[in-house]
């Protein structure tokens, strides 16, 4: 390998040659070759075999039972003059002790459809439903007090999520 001072350094021998035939040479002899060697063997000893098993985390197995039901609601404050979105989504037969999840997700990390700069992606989860997916406007969300809000209500196993999109000033 070339340093800075234009001479070839091997940095597993930490040797230095002028040129680049005296490098390739080097590289070919014994000296490099028994370096390369025990360096394999300190490698193997040190890295102990991956045991696949144990190592990974359990992947709990459900049966899905379909989509929830949902009603989104489209608001506009005319104070602020800000769009907000509201999300009602009925879970009646969720699992004991889960709660809903929800996740922003780009256009370039979703696989569906084609990625689109535009467009952005809010998701649903929770035991044993599908996740559920809602494109939207790819456009920065106020997460302000009061403008971003989740509620999961266990009695009438509701969850609820309301946001609302920042002003865009035009400058």
């Amino acid at each position: 390998m070339k340093n800075h001072l234009g001479s070839y350094e091997c940095k597993l021998c930490l040797t230095l040659h002028n040129n680049e035939g005296s490098y390739l040479a080097h590289t070919q002899g014994k000296k490099h070759q028994s370096n390369l060697a025990r360096r394999a063997a300190k490698d193997a000893k040190d890295s102990p075999q991956p045991m696949f098993a144990k190592s990974r985390i359990d992947i709990r197995k459900f049966v899905k039972i379909g989509r929830p039901g949902y009603r989104v609601t489209k608001q506009f404050d005319q104070e602020n003059q800000q769009q907000s979105l509201l999300f009602q989504i009925d879970y009646p037969e969720i699992s004991e002790n889960i709660a809903p999840r929800h996740r922003f997700m780009s256009a370039y990390e979703q696989k569906i459809e084609p990625p689109d700069r535009h467009w952005q992606y809010l998701l649903f989860a929770a035991e044993p439903y599908e996740t559920i997916g809602f494109k939207i406007p790819s456009r920065e969300v106020d997460k302000a007090e009061g403008k971003f809000w989740t509620l999961w209500n266990r009695e009438s196993k509701q969850f609820f999520l309301q946001f609302a999109f920042r002003v865009e000033s035009n400058k």
